[in-house]
């Protein structure tokens, strides 16, 4: 069992460089296997753990990888031969969903068990399979939560998403670029790591318009040829940093970035009383006061992402006033709220809403990762605290944040990952 241990209270200050998009990674990585041939992906993430575990399912199903450096991977998928994905490997992340669609678009068939990940409510999908269907797949659940999607030939369709779904409209995009004829997804989602599928993907050959959108459209080709592609900047590892300078009281020049993708953070930065700066490829964000009380309701983007609601609920809880957090997004986001009061905010959560009542200060406290986002917010929340700040469970934080320990470290954190032992383990006493 691993641990983070910060000393917190000290302003952080530095520069620190983002790291490819995890976000994107997920969906491109599924993607690879549409092209049956080479692809090389630049800025690729690859030490956290939910993209080990995408790499695990390829060569599971035939793919080989050759890696070229530590964020550099080379996917031969031409000898890709099963459609059948087990749970031992699907429970690890939730994005191993994204494999149905791939699947289905290169070989009318998909067996996938239904994934893992974080916990935050009710994760249907049923407009993944109404997507499925529409292209003319049959698709089941049985009892053991494997979905089933076979087709005797995917037909271009219009399609109507009922809810916007990042996930549904992935799979979509990932069963419809080799189907024959026209597909238009709309309410579709507008997510920039919509926007970098669809450009890796007509980077093979594919003709996909109009992502970023709330309509996308997809005439099917017949084959799809390898490429070389750098994925985005993580927009919300960014906007992890950003939060943490401001909630610290410090200056962070945060780089490799695309400051357009943080436009919904840097306002409410900004609101919250912290001055952001922006440069082609780079913001910087300081804060030399308590922050001020603001209200922020998540939504779909262009709006304030969902998974940057913990970090964010952090800088209001040293906010002076009181703030209002709606969470339009997820049903069970606000789990990680008891571990931010053991440390003396004073947050109360009912349902979808939260009332932030501002402190001066945090107090260093044992605390656990909830969830990938939560446990970002408890390293931002250890950072700014006065005192110890020990983090457990930070599993869900490896699957998201690359080298998250060292980066801290770099622009100021007293920060240290440790070793200890499982206190439930069973030991030898003979």
């Amino acid at each position: 069992m691993e641990k983070i241990i910060i000393n917190g209270g000290t302003p952080l200050h530095g520069e620190v460089e983002i790291s490819g998009a995890k976000n994107a990674a997920l969906a491109i990585i599924p993607a690879a296997i549409l092209s049956q041939d080479v692809c090389v992906i630049e800025n690729l993430p690859c030490s956290i753990s939910d993209i080990v575990y995408m790499m695990k399912i390829l060569k599971q199903i035939g793919a080989q990888l050759k890696v070229i450096n530590k964020n550099t991977i080379e996917i031969d998928s031409r000898h890709v031969n099963s459609y059948v994905i087990s749970h031992d490997m699907t429970k690890h992340l939730r994005a191993s969903y994204y494999f149905i669609g791939a699947l289905l678009g290169r070989f009318s068939r998909a067996m996938v068990s239904m994934p893992g990940g974080c916990y935050l409510g009710p994760r249907p999908i049923d407009q993944h399979i109404k997507g499925f269907e529409l292209l003319g797949a049959t698709v089941s659940v049985d009892d053991n939560a494997i979905v089933n999607a076979k087709a005797d030939k995917l037909i271009g369709s219009p399609i109507y998403l009922d809810m916007v779904s990042v996930g549904a409209t992935v799979n979509i995009l990932l069963a419809a670029v080799k189907a024959k004829g026209l597909t238009v997804i709309e309410n579709a989602a507008k997510e920039p790591h919509i926007v970098d599928l669809a450009n890796f993907l007509n980077s093979m050959g594919a003709d996909v318009r109009g992502a970023g959108t709330d309509v996308i459209k997809i005439r099917g080709v017949e084959q799809l040829h390898g490429c070389t592609y750098s994925i985005i900047p993580d927009q919300i590892e960014a906007g992890t940093f950003m939060v943490a300078a401001a909630a610290t009281k410090g200056d962070v020049l945060i780089k490799n970035v695309i400051p357009k993708h943080l436009e919904s953070i840097s306002k409410k930065l900004i609101e919250c009383g912290a001055e952001v700066e922006e440069f082609d490829d780079a913001v910087r964000v300081s804060l030399s006061q308590r922050p001020e009380k603001c209200n922020i309701k998540t939504m779909p983007h262009p709006g304030f992402p969902t998974d940057m609601q913990p970090q964010f609920a952090v800088l209001l809880a040293l906010a002076d006033g009181t703030s209002i957090i709606s969470e339009s997004v997820w049903s069970n986001r606000f789990k990680y709220t008891e571990q931010l009061n053991r440390m003396g905010a004073n947050i109360k959560a009912d349902g979808q809403l939260a009332v932030v009542q501002g402190v001066e200060n945090l107090k260093g406290a044992p605390v656990k990762a909830d969830d990938l986002r939560a446990g970002a917010a408890m390293l931002i929340a250890g950072a700014a605290a006065n005192g110890t700040t020990e983090i457990e469970d930070i599993y869900h934080i490896d699957r998201g944040y690359e080298e998250v320990v060292e980066k801290f470290k770099g622009i100021g954190a007293d920060i240290k990952r440790v070793y200890c032992p499982d206190p439930n383990a069973l030991t030898d006493v003979g």
